[in-house]
């Protein structure tokens, strides 16, 4: 635990500004910059509304755009995480090899980076939960943690594929075709699962993190705790997973990158 927390303090600085780095690279020579981490989860709500309340009613879902908003959110943070961290060597292989920092910080910077747009988004839902008049309760209080979770979750896979990438160049394909099938998978803008499948659907985290969200944010309710042991379970199942294979991996990535 010594060496750990002195490796955090040693490298703390160097991570925060590989985050600003990444930060700053995605919106540069953008007018709007960090706006459109607003708009694009606002344009697809507006759009999933109104297929889903005009075109194909769907009168089961009370508050549909507050219930597509804490779906999108969720997706639009993994989705966007997974795939640049899993790009984060390849994309920085100069500074790999120049500069002496552990590799493992740029596949976590990458996600650390998404967090500041997922801070921003969360604002905006927060903002339109009360809005929308369902009001603030302590049950907020769960955000950070099954938020802090699903990050868990992400960093351990970014440090697992982004180590694959450096062996394997389609890995960046291979994650983008395996988010166009999961946000068909969480229940972004539908709500029935069939009830055989229910539980086992909850350890997916991203579901877990949805599911949660709307507990606390449209029911007023924490959320189940066989939900929460699940989402944890998996996050750092996931996390101790990434730190192995990337330390498998790591030994030869300086001669194939």
């Amino acid at each position: 635990m010594h060496r750990l927390v002195m490796w955090s303090g040693n490298y703390s600085f160097v991570l925060s500004n590989l985050v600003m780095k990444d930060f700053k690279v995605r919106y540069r020579n953008m007018s709007l910059g960090v706006l459109w981490s607003m708009l694009n989860p606002l344009v697809m709500m507006g759009v999933l509304t109104f297929i889903f309340t005009k075109v194909f009613p769907n009168p089961s879902i009370p508050n549909f755009p507050l219930y597509v908003l804490c779906g999108l959110v969720a997706f639009n943070f993994f989705s966007i995480a997974w795939v640049t961290a899993t790009t984060s060597l390849v994309d920085n292989a100069n500074l790999v090899k120049r500069v002496a920092v552990p590799r493992q910080l740029l596949p976590i910077a990458a996600v650390f980076s998404n967090c500041i747009h997922l801070i921003v988004q969360i604002v905006l839902l927060l903002t339109l939960v009360v809005a929308f008049g369902r009001g603030v309760n302590i049950h907020w209080l769960w955000l950070p943690v099954i938020w802090s979770l699903e990050v868990v979750f992400v960093c351990g896979l970014g440090l697992m594929f982004s180590a694959m990438d450096v062996y394997v160049r389609d890995m960046r394909y291979v994650v983008e075709s395996c988010n166009t099938i999961l946000f068909w998978l969480v229940p972004i803008f539908y709500f029935v699962v069939p009830e055989r499948f229910y539980g086992l659907y909850q350890y997916n985290p991203v579901t877990a993190l949805v599911i949660a969200s709307r507990y606390i944010l449209l029911d007023g309710k924490a959320p189940p705790n066989t939900l929460l042991y699940k989402l944890m379970l998996v996050s750092f199942l996931m996390l101790v997973l990434g730190v192995l294979v990337f330390g498998k991996l790591k030994k030869r990535l300086y001669d194939h990158l």
